[in-house]
C-alpha cells in the first residue's frame, strides 16, 4: 500500500461535516481529493451519480462485497448499503493526492482502524442534539420520521467520538473550519519532514 494520506472527517447527520470538507477541498496546499462513496440508496435532490456518491442497486452493491471490491462498508439503514470501494483510493492516490473522506462514523473509524498510520479521523461534534434537529428540518430534505430516525442515531454516534484523533465542536463554522485546515495541514506535513 502506497499513496498519500487519509483523512477522515466523521459525525451524525447535520453537524457540518460536508461544509467543512468541501471547505477543505478548496485549500490548494492540502492537495486533497474527496472520495466519493458508494450507496444503494437512490439519489436524493439535486445528486449526481460519480460527483456526490456512486449510485449502485442493492444487488450490485452486495456483489460488490462479495467481491471484496471495499475498503469499508455498512449497512446504515435496512437496505441501504454506503461504502467505499478500493478503486476510488487507487484513483485519487494515482493523481497524486490526500484523500479526504465524508463519511459515517463506522466507516470511519473502520478506515482507522486499517490503516492507522496513514489515516487523521477527525469527528465533527455538533453544539447539541438540538441543534442538529434544527438544522435537518432546515435542510428540508426528508420526512420528520427519517429525521428522527437520524437523531436516535446520532446519540449512537456521539459515544464513539473519543475513539477519533480529534474532535471538532462545530459551534461557530468560521472557528470549525480553521481548526479542521490546521489539523490537516500539521498530519499532512508529520509525513514530509
Amino acid at each position: 500500500m502506497t499513496g498519500g494520506k487519509l483523512i477522515v472527517f466523521s459525525a451524525p447527520s447535520g453537524s457540518g461535516k460536508t461544509t467543512i470538507v468541501r471547505h477543505l477541498l478548496q485549500q490548494e496546499e492540502l492537495n486533497l481529493e474527496f472520495s466519493i462513496s458508494a450507496t444503494s440508496r437512490i439519489p436524493r435532490g439535486e445528486e449526481i451519480d460519480g460527483t456526490d456518491y456512486y449510485f449502485i442497486n442493492l444487488k450490485d452493491f452486495k456483489q460488490h462485497i462479495k467481491n471484496d471490491d471495499f475498503l469499508e462498508w455498512e449497512e446504515v439503514y435496512r437496505d441501504n448499503f454506503y461504502g467505499t470501494l478500493k478503486t476510488e483510493i487507487d484513483r485519487i492516490w494515482a493523481m497524486g493526492k490526500n484523500v479526504i473522506f465524508d463519511i459515517d462514523v463506522v466507516g470511519g473509524l473502520r478506515i482507522k482502524k486499517k490503516y492507522p498510520n496513514k489515516t487523521l479521523a477527525v469527528f465533527v461534534k455538533p453544539p447539541s442534539v438540538d441543534e442538529l434537529k434544527i438544522r435537518l428540518k432546515k435542510r428540508k430534505t426528508e420526512s420528520e420520521e427519517k429525521i428522527n430516525m437520524r437523531i436516535a442515531k446520532a446519540s449512537v454516534e456521539l459515544a464513539t467520538a473519543p475513539q477519533f484523533d480529534h474532535i471538532i465542536e462545530n459551534k461557530i463554522l468560521e472557528v470549525a473550519l480553521e481548526e479542521s485546515k490546521d489539523l490537516v495541514l500539521q498530519f499532512i506535513a508529520e509525513g514530509h519532514a
